[in-house]
């Protein structure tokens, strides 16, 4: 059955390429059928098949700039001379209508937008088992050269760095489970971070990754 609805509440999901959080976030969606995706900004062309307002919201440099220099923008980043960024009317008028707003964006923006909207957000860390079923879904998708794959690994050992940062951290080994323990967080209201750290995490990083927080 799906979760009850409750007042908005934006759900950042973040984590390392190759965690998972793209498939937890659809699987949380279906649960909250009145939930909404946001959609980022971008300066960067379209590619492909994409399509604007369902890929990104595909806009110029000077309308970015103007999102970001009068606090339009929840969280932005320049990535090698295009922008990106979540729009804060995107998020703030669905949040207005009591739903919940999934958000996919990477951990400096997810830490960014915890700062933005303190007490109407909360954020997930999504990490893989360990750091060899990392690679074996990098590899897996069959779509990254080695030095990419080597760059996004090196990239996810940084990135688990900003996990104290988080209010919550979902172990992704077995979807179902691991979809299901982030529904059970987000009903509770319950943050993990700091307990789970606590209680063998800091351990268990260091063993899985070589992590030490």
């Amino acid at each position: 059955m799906p979760a009850e609805s409750s007042t908005g509440i934006a759900i950042v999901v973040s984590g390392p390429s190759g965690s998972g959080k793209t498939s937890i976030i659809k699987r949380l969606m279906m649960l909250y059928p009145d939930s909404h995706f946001s959609i980022s900004a971008t300066t960067r062309p379209l590619r492909g098949d994409e399509m604007d307002g369902i890929d990104y919201n595909f806009i110029s440099a000077a309308e970015f700039l103007d999102l970001r220099d009068n606090d339009g923008l929840l969280e932005w980043a320049d990535v090698h001379g295009l922008y990106y960024g979540t729009p804060r009317r995107e998020v703030e008028s669905y949040l207005d209508e009591n739903r919940r707003v999934f958000l996919d964006v990477d951990v400096q923006g997810a830490v960014s937008i915890k700062q933005a909207l303190p007490d109407r957000s909360r954020t997930i860390m999504v990490l893989p088992p360990d750091i060899r079923v990392l690679e074996e879904r990098l590899r897996g998708r069959g779509t990254d050269a080695d030095e990419v794959i080597e760059k996004r690994m090196k990239n996810a050992l940084e990135e688990i760095g900003y996990l104290p940062q988080f209010d919550s951290v979902v172990i992704n080994d077995l979807l179902p489970a691991a979809v299901d323990e982030a529904r059970l967080l987000l009903d509770s209201g319950r943050c993990n971070v700091s307990d789970w750290l606590r209680e063998g995490g800091r351990e268990w990083l260091q063993e899985n990754f070589g992590v030490t927080l």
